[in-house]
């Protein structure tokens, strides 16, 4: 079997790049048997040991692809959509595993070694990497790529698939069309991006939508897109964006609609506050576990940005309109569960999500105390 470590000194010795002439001279002169499959097997090998994923490109290759997790060098999981499942692993030690994280970090100017052992960071193919190294896991060097969807949906693509109700796709097109700002919520992995990018497909071609994101993962099919993206600061800890200074930069650049990729921290003050300056039908993404923990979950952020209570949701019932929530279920399926509205109490003046309209995977659909109201907002 051929030692891919061997030939690989030999070219870098030797001023030798990747290719099938070289690659023989190689196997020749360290004494391996020269044959067509051999030098063919040997470049590609060298290829993907060099290049994107490594050894991991062939299932970035998968239909359906979504996720694929790594823990330490023996054990490796995809998922296709129905959830994770154990695939052979292709790693023969744990160096084999630091060394691909190492180099994908490089690859996008980030630092990972024992001084800073873990990395968050989107390869320009757009996969977003996570890698934490082994000092810290004890049971090897982690690794977890999310794969961008590679299809553009409609939502009549949701529909189909059986992720959304029929009825539930009227109701989000015209949420759309009326300028409601909204957030979507639920897990990870649960589709939230995805069903944004699609919602930002509907809206008319003639507006503007400049995007915040802490990594690029929106890619809705729209002709008029601004794409931001935060960095991070270098070996030194200088030149880092942060997505709260992003926000502010996208009020500058005549935006019709504000979106903010995931709302995950001080950014909501800044997002609130232009939905409240006339910048209509923003909306973004965030982690929850339902709909009813959206405005615990912006109040826990809002701190962050140094908004008392009282302060953010008085910003928030003035700010947004609804919450979209997708639940993803243990078979892997993704679905569109309910919408539920984002109502001030005049009491308090806290807000609370109140059930509007709920979706069965059985095709029920059920309608809660804000029905009425969502009907009037939507028509």
């Amino acid at each position: 079997m051929v030692e891919l470590a061997k030939v690989r000194e030999y070219l870098a010795s030797h001023g030798l790049s990747i290719g099938p002439a070289s690659v023989a001279q190689a196997l020749r002169q360290l004494g391996y048997l020269v044959s067509e499959v051999a030098v063919r097997s040997t470049v590609d090998a060298l290829l993907r040991d060099s290049v994107g994923a490594g050894p991991l490109e062939p299932l970035l290759a998968l239909p359906g692809i979504t996720d694929i997790v790594v823990n330490g060098p023996t054990q490796v999981f995809v998922d296709q959509g129905e959830g994770l499942r154990q695939v052979e692993s292709c790693f023969g030690a744990d160096a084999e595993v630091r060394k691909l994280a190492v180099r994908m970090a490089a690859a996008v100017g980030r630092r990972l070694d024992d001084g800073c052992p873990y990395v968050d960071a989107r390869l320009p193919s757009g996969v977003r990497v996570h890698a934490i190294l082994d000092c810290l896991t004890g049971s090897g060097t982690c690794l977890s790529l999310r794969i961008p969807h590679r299809v553009q949906l409609s939502l009549g693509d949701w529909v189909d698939s059986g992720t959304m109700s029929p009825v539930a796709a009227t109701i989000l097109k015209e949420v759309v069309a009326r300028r409601l700002a909204f957030l979507v919520s639920g897990g990870t992995g649960s589709g939230k991006t995805t069903l944004l990018s699609t919602l930002l497909g509907l809206v008319p071609p003639a507006e503007r939508l400049v995007i915040a994101e802490d990594s690029r993962e929106l890619n809705p099919p729209h002709p008029h897109v601004v794409r931001l993206e935060s960095r991070a600061g270098n070996i030194e800890g200088v030149g880092q964006v942060t997505l709260t200074a992003l926000v502010r930069q996208a009020l500058r650049m005549r935006p019709d609609r504000v979106v903010v990729g995931e709302v995950r921290g001080a950014e909501v003050v800044d997002l609130l506050m232009a939905l409240n300056t006339g910048h209509e039908g923003g909306c973004g993404t965030i982690h929850a576990n339902s709909a009813q923990d959206v405005p615990a979950r912006l109040e826990a952020l809002g701190a962050l940005g140094g908004l008392n209570r009282a302060a953010l949701h008085s910003q928030l019932a003035a700010a947004l309109d609804l919450v979209v929530h997708i639940r993803r279920y243990p078979d892997g399926r993704r679905w569109v569960e309910e919408i539920q509205l984002l109502h001030a109490d005049p009491a308090d003046g806290l807000v609370s999500a109140v059930p509007a309209v709920g979706f069965s995977r059985s095709g029920a659909v059920w309608r809660g105390e804000g029905y009425g109201m969502l009907e009037r907002m939507v028509g």
